[in-house]
């Protein structure tokens, strides 16, 4: 599910982008780091962020499929509930469109990430 972090920030931000002007800095492996600790240290906001990795299983699979209302209807959903894991969460998000997917950043954040999602499945 790690890929399914950068993946749902990959369909839901050019849904914001319209709305809103990239001034985000970039994520880092730091900015990850805080992000896991914050979201593992609360129970509510580990279980949303749980749930919008099964949302974003399901966006990829609309994806597969060419579904564009499904995906945007998922990616909805994500975005509402990401508002949920507070406003560091959303500007992490936001530097993840800065970050190039096959960069080391890229894979140093993923790595970070996949913190949570070993707590997301027990």
């Amino acid at each position: 599910m790690k890929l399914k972090l950068l993946v749902a920030a990959l369909v839901v931000l050019p849904l914001c982008a319209q709305a809103q002007p990239k001034t985000a800095p970039k994520a880092t492996k730091a900015d990850a780091q805080k992000i896991v600790k914050l979201i593992s240290g609360d129970q509510a906001k580990l279980k949303v962020y749980c749930e919008m990795g099964k949302l974003s299983d399901e966006a990829q699979a609309a994806e597969a499929k060419k579904d564009t209302k499904k995906v945007e209807e998922l990616s909805k959903k994500i975005e509402e509930m990401g508002g949920q894991l507070g406003p560091e969460y959303a500007a992490f998000m936001d530097g993840l469109d800065s970050v190039d997917p096959n960069s080391q950043a890229a894979k140093d954040i993923d790595t970070e990430m996949g913190a949570l999602d070993k707590l997301c499945a027990k």
